[in-house]
């Protein structure tokens, strides 16, 4: 816990805050623990003060948008994607304590699992050191991707984004997501997806989850421009 402490920038003065933080549900199971020792009512805490701090930046840096705008940006910061990459970029899965079964299945580069251990810890030090603590870790970590919403640049939605574009060709097209291929141990498998547009490949990707490997098809078949050939 000391070396996540380091990773922060932040000292906890109650220790057994981070502790909780960083137990998943699948432990306290597991070890016969109360329902208080996992990190779901430290998540509950730290998705309040996420939503507000970077919606107030977000009010700050965009004076002329409404509130749907705000919303539609907050989300791209806040949504499980972005939070467990953030909580990958820390390696946070490393400290989270899981159940056997949990963690032989991958947990601990699960996107669900980490983004709430992430949340948990935002909440952990809210409750160990005051909002103005919790609000400078979460700027400190998550304040590229502020700035990236308030520019417009991080819509990662891909797979809507590539729905909305066909849709507006017409009627008659059909996307379809197909598995190529899963690759490593249960703990560690990397997935790669095709997609097509009317059995036409227009994009392939990998993830260590098909949604993400869905996600990265997507991406490529809008931004290389493979679509210029089935329409």
């Amino acid at each position: 816990m000391k070396r996540l402490e380091e990773v922060i920038d932040y000292k906890f003065k109650n220790t057994g805050l981070l502790e909780n933080a960083l137990t998943h549900s699948s432990y306290s199971g597991e070890n016969s623990l109360e329902y208080k020792c996992n990190n779901e009512r430290l998540e509950f805490i730290g998705d309040a003060y996420l939503d507000a701090i970077v919606g107030a930046e977000l009010y700050e840096m965009l004076p002329q948008e409404h509130e749907g705008v705000l919303s539609r940006d907050r989300s791209f910061v806040v949504c499980e994607e972005s939070l467990a990459e953030t909580a990958e970029g820390i390696e946070l899965g490393k400290y989270i304590r899981l159940g056997k079964g949990e963690d032989a299945c991958g947990g601990r580069h699960k996107a669900s699992i980490l983004a709430d251990a992430f949340e948990a810890v935002l909440g952990a030090v809210f409750l160990d050191g005051g909002f103005e603590e919790v609000r400078r870790i979460t700027l400190a970590l998550l304040g590229e991707k502020i700035k990236l919403a308030a520019a417009g640049e991080l819509d990662n939605d891909y797979k809507s984004r590539l729905q909305e574009f066909v849709q507006s060709k017409g009627n008659g097209f059909r996307i379809k997501y197909n598995l190529i291929r899963t690759e490593g141990p249960d703990h560690d498998k990397l997935f790669t997806v095709n997609v097509t547009v009317n059995d036409k490949v227009v994009g392939e990707g990998t993830g260590k989850s098909k949604a993400k490997a869905e996600q990265a098809a997507a991406r490529e078949a809008v931004s290389k421009g493979e679509l210029q050939f089935v329409f």
